[in-house]
């Protein structure tokens, strides 16, 4: 059947796409790290960020790799590596994704097939503007444990409960992390209040870091 095309600001939707195409178009976008592919039994969605997605995933993904530093953590930071399994038809690029409690099980795996090996135990996802797709769904059926959601206001921590995803105060896989404490960190950032100036982005890390050796002290 001919793909059929619908089109947005920041993506491009395509139905009717064979798993090949889709494996095929993750290959030639390895040069383009910004696009954003998320396969869900035939859809494809293309999405393009913007740079405010881009700021606020990078900014999240190094409080999360400080935190891991601070509490002595080892971590395997992979981005936005294509997560998918061809069994299950679906597949999708976190703004982040992490090996943390089964990072030893990856550490020495140049290339882990999620058919076999766990998923990451942690992902970061921006949706600054909704996707078009259920991407919980996917990352419930690729069982992965714990997903940070960012909206650009609200930091909302999700964790995989019998095959659905629940909200959470603490994170699973960093428990001395709240939803709270980190969304007053990213405010720093970018304040509510227009007449409250912005801290910049290693200001915020080091303010990060200053805060959780004094809650590790308690």
């Amino acid at each position: 059947m001919t793909a059929t095309l619908i089109q947005s600001p920041d993506r491009v939707i395509l139905r009717n796409i064979s798993w090949q195409s889709y494996q095929s178009l993750v290959s030639d976008f390895e040069s383009e790290p910004a696009m954003r592919l998320t396969y869900d039994r035939g859809t494809l969605e293309i999405r393009m960020p913007l740079d405010p997605h881009e700021t606020y995933k990078k900014l999240l993904g190094r409080l999360i790799e400080a935190a891991t530093e601070e509490l002595g953590l080892e971590i395997r930071s992979l981005g936005s590596r294509t997560c998918d399994r061809e069994d299950l038809q679906r597949g999708l690029e976190p703004d982040q994704c992490y090996y943390i409690q089964n990072e030893a099980m990856v550490r020495d795996v140049e290339q882990s097939d999620l058919a076999q090996f766990p998923p990451p135990d942690l992902a970061v996802e921006v949706d600054i503007t909704s996707s078009s797709l259920d991407r919980f769904s996917i990352y419930a059926d690729l069982r992965v444990p714990e997903v940070w959601h960012y909206n650009g206001q609200t930091l909302t921590l999700y964790q995989l409960a019998e095959g659905a995803y629940r909200v959470c105060d603490r994170s699973l896989a960093l428990p001395r992390l709240k939803a709270s404490d980190m969304v007053q960190l990213l405010e720093l950032r970018f304040p509510k209040q227009p007449s409250l100036p912005a801290a910049g982005e290693n200001s915020v890390v080091r303010q990060f870091r200053q805060w959780l050796r004094s809650q590790l002290e308690h």
